[in-house]
């Protein structure tokens, strides 16, 4: 009986709980359709920005916010006291607040207004991080803007202030679920300066990608080496007009080889690496791993990239339709690593 009885209890607590995050759950769904659809409406109206673009005061929107509301009623409240006690100086006083709050409206609007949205450069990243588009925000006159605010659709930036005639960075984030090109074509703008009475936003449509990598396969038996003159770039003998690239440094490596002017400029430490003659490199052959599907054979691949990268060893790539000779540096690197993003997506390898 007791057991029965507990068994009912616990079905009645799931219940009302239910119950109880029903209404939260429909009204986070119908603020979610209202934000689509307010989006698609801008989208179908103001069309494709130019990059950069921007803001005119038509396409600055502006709503109250909560303690907006709170105010005005206060402010009515207060001019109904005023009005039955006849009181001239309580009535001054609220004439007063009411020209704040149409001056804060006016300033919210004009903080938006003028302001030049446009992408800036973003870095590639593997399958299953967060992409972070680089959105930059500048203002050529002569006043400062205070507190803007860049959101995407599943992240928001903290409040930014930019000086005239400079330029502030913000991160929108994204997740890269998925190899490829990572596109977003809206950010939103908004700020709530100067008192936080009011809200201004506007719908900034700027065409943006990422090209995301492909998630490395687990650590696993390393890529058969292959005998292949790649022009020495392994030998650390030669002198620096036989400059080949940078690696990452590595535990041993001799101070004489870091490149200290990459990393005075705030890179990480890399050890410079000199071309010489034949050396053994590994070649990445796409036909090398039969049996395997698409997705795992890239994964493979950039599992070997990655590795070869860390160790300053020299690779090579040859997919269907791509043939990279092999070479060392980070920028061989990123060419190796979109072509695998890419892979079946029309890539044209732009260095061939």
């Amino acid at each position: 009986m007791r057991e029965q009885n507990d068994k009912g209890n616990a079905r009645f607590s799931v219940a009302s709980r239910a119950s109880r995050l029903a209404p939260r759950r429909i009204a986070v769904s119908l603020a979610s359709r209202l934000r689509k659809s307010t989006r698609a409406w801008a989208r179908r109206r103001h069309g494709i920005d130019t990059d950069p673009f921007t803001i005119p005061n038509r396409r600055v929107y502006i709503l109250p916010t909560r303690l907006g509301l709170f105010y005005a009623g206060m402010l009515f409240l207060m001019f109904l006291g005023s009005m039955n006690y006849a009181n001239n100086l309580a009535l001054g006083l609220t004439f007063i607040l009411a020209s704040v709050g149409l001056v804060a409206m006016h300033h919210c609007q004009r903080n938006l207004a003028g302001v030049r949205v446009g992408s800036a450069a973003t870095q590639p990243v593997f399958a299953g991080q967060v992409a972070k588009f680089a959105v930059s925000v500048e203002t050529e006159a002569q006043v400062e803007r205070h507190e803007i605010i860049v959101a995407g659709d599943h992240s928001t930036c903290a409040a930014v202030s930019v000086a005239p005639h400079e330029r502030a960075v913000v991160d929108v984030d994204q997740p890269a679920q998925r190899r490829g090109r990572l596109r977003i074509d809206h950010v939103q703008i908004s700020s709530n300066y100067p008192f936080g009475l009011f809200r201004a936003w506007t719908h900034v449509h700027v065409p943006m990608s990422c090209v995301v990598y492909p998630k490395p396969a687990e650590r696993s038996d390393p890529p058969p080496p292959t005998e292949t003159d790649t022009g020495g770039a392994q030998d650390s003998q030669r002198g620096d007009e036989d400059f080949a690239g940078l690696r990452s440094f590595q535990f041993g490596d001799s101070p004489r080889r870091i490149a200290w002017k990459a990393y005075a400029r705030g890179q990480e430490l890399q050890i410079k690496v000199y071309a010489g003659t034949a050396v053994t490199s590994h070649l990445l052959e796409w036909d090398s791993l039969v049996g395997m599907q698409v997705e795992a054979r890239l994964s493979r691949l950039c599992r070997w990239i990655e590795d070869a990268y860390a160790a300053g060893r020299a690779y090579g790539l040859r997919l269907p339709g791509v043939d990279i000779p092999a070479n060392v540096g980070n920028a061989h690197r990123q060419r190796c690593l979109t072509a695998l993003a890419l892979f079946g997506d029309d890539y044209v390898d732009a260095a061939a």
